[in-house]
């Protein structure tokens, strides 16, 4: 089917808008067409909540002509009109003819200046996009032009004293008890299942299927599960407490009911804070059993030429995870003090956005510091069982943050998302490219600019701060005492959220790199 005149008509104007844009980057300043701006504004804004604003505003009548007027300009000498050449026909009539189309776009330039204007007017720092009914937002015939959107906010509040801030900071020096449970972990990644036919044991594995029910309905099943036993089996919703007495003795073939408790944000809003049932189907108790300090084994899992090179690097690993736990009690200390009066309420729905954001932003902080597969998923389990309060706490804490990174004009440069690519990459055993590529395909990068910014600040508030050495006492890590398994217990939610790990998953889930991962 032919074009119609409207179809040419409009794609002239769309041709003339970009001509005349490269037109532009080449003139002399003398013939460069000046953008259109809005001079005459009115914002009434209402504030439902601390994050919230409800904004209407109007734009005179002048600004809404001057924009007509700007678009027929570019359209009456390429307009198409019967009975006319080709940039003939009489403004007047271009303009009949056409002023629904033109309207259309006169409505998207209006809605989108206005809309910064009102902004940076009354310095909104806006955390989402606006919200509007784009369909019944109309340009008038006639008259100023009136509508209404919503938007997200950073909330208004004095930034909180932050200079010379007291804080605890442990300190420990690891001894050669440590640098064996260490190795006896990374011993547990590479280590080999066979099978058993005694009673399980604490540390054993089980082969299981794992059925959630209540009231006699299913919620969920996972089939021949591999779960090791330990004190907590966490899942996405809930945990199972002292898992591994529950299960002590359990045979192949045996299956044992257990009590597990969801958590008050489960996915499933009718069981959140329940107890379910959770029906265990032992079909085979299996032992680990540990890989020999070969030549071979040193050199797989690292280069090195010996055991005492292999332990110097693990003495390593627990240093470098120590200085983390370190910054992050600190943080956790400059952030309750900056947030200790920041009593805003934050809407529902900005929550149950952000929280994914959040956990993100947690997982990759932990890849970047080295810690395990294992490790990542418990806390992540552990994070969304309190999304809610923990990301409320995350938001406060960002928000000002931020708010003095703009006071120091703090900012991420390339270098520093190079640094964070490579460090997560360096983690994981997987090339820079596809790191990045991984989180720019996923929409993380502003996930991973908050977390740059955030820890350039506290380091600004470290170098301020007053700090008092404490002794650390060593307790078991969650990936000695918590066994998490990727399941909603209660149903909901089934993605897999946490970026791939690739080692250290569990002795039957090694995932092994490809020829493209080591590309």
């Amino acid at each position: 089917m032919a074009p119609s005149d409207e179809d040419r008509n409009a794609a002239a104007l769309a041709d003339e808008q970009a001509t005349g844009a490269e037109d532009a980057d080449a003139a002399d300043g003398d013939d460069v067409e000046e953008p259109l701006s809005i001079d005459n504004i009115e914002a009434k804004i209402e504030s439902p909540g601390a994050c919230q604003r409800h904004i209407t505003v109007t734009i005179s009548a002048d600004d809404v002509k001057k924009y007509f007027d700007r678009k027929f300009d570019e359209l009456v000498p390429l307009a198409q009109v019967p009975g006319f050449r080709a940039g003939k026909a009489p403004r007047e009539l271009v303009q009949a003819r056409f002023r629904k189309e033109v309207a259309e776009q006169v409505k998207g330039a209006l809605l989108l200046d206005s809309i910064d204007k009102v902004n940076t007017q009354h310095k909104l720092a806006a955390i989402s996009e606006p919200e509007f009914d784009l369909e019944a937002i109309e340009v008038p015939a006639e008259g100023p032009m009136t509508f209404e959107f919503d938007l997200e906010v950073r909330p208004d509040f004095d930034i909180p004293t932050w200079e010379g801030l007291k804080v605890d900071r442990p300190v420990y020096e690891f001894t050669e008890a440590d640098v064996e449970r260490r190795l006896q972990n990374l011993l547990h990644e590479y280590g080999h299942l066979v099978p058993h036919d005694g009673p399980a044991e604490s540390g054993d594995y089980l082969v299981c299927n794992l059925t959630f029910r209540h009231d006699g309905d299913v919620l969920s099943r996972g089939e021949e599960e591999t779960i090791r036993l330990r004190p907590v089996l966490s899942f996405r919703d809930g945990r199972i407490e002292e898992f591994d007495k529950k299960l002590a003795g359990v045979r192949g073939g045996e299956t044992r009911e257990l009590k597990a408790t969801l958590s008050v944000d489960a996915p499933n809003e009718k069981l959140r804070g329940k107890e379910v049932t959770a029906e265990v189907e032992v079909l085979d108790v299996k032992k680990l059993e540990l890989p020999e300090l070969t030549p071979q084994f040193l050199a797989d899992v690292g280069g090195h030429e010996s055991e005492a090179e292999l332990r110097e690097s693990l003495l390593g690993d627990l240093n470098r995870q120590f200085k983390f736990r370190q910054q992050q009690d600190s943080r956790r200390q400059i952030t309750a003090a900056l947030t200790k009066d920041a009593n805003w309420d934050l809407p529902p729905e900005m929550l149950k956005r952000q929280a994914q954001r959040e956990l993100e932003r947690s997982v990759m902080e932990l890849q970047r510091n080295g810690f395990s597969d294992q490790e990542i998923r418990a806390h992540s389990n552990e994070l969304r069982q309190n999304s809610m309060v923990n990301t409320a706490r995350s938001l406060k804490e960002h928000f000002i943050l931020e708010r003095i990174a703009e006071d120091h004009s703090i900012e991420a440069d390339e270098s520093d998302y190079d640094d964070e690519v490579r460090l997560i990459a360096l983690q994981s055993d997987e090339n820079p490219r596809r790191v990045r590529a991984r989180l720019e395909k996923r929409g993380l990068w502003d996930v991973l600019r908050n977390q740059i910014i955030e820890r350039k600040v506290i380091e600004l508030v470290l170098e301020k701060a007053k700090f008092k050495d404490v002794p650390f006492k060593p307790e078991a890590s969650s990936e000695e005492t918590t066994e998490a398994v990727d399941q909603t217990a209660g149903g909901g939610d089934a993605d897999d959220d946490i970026p791939r790990a690739k080692y250290g998953a569990g002795p039957t889930q090694q995932e092994l790199p490809t020829d493209e991962d080591k590309d």
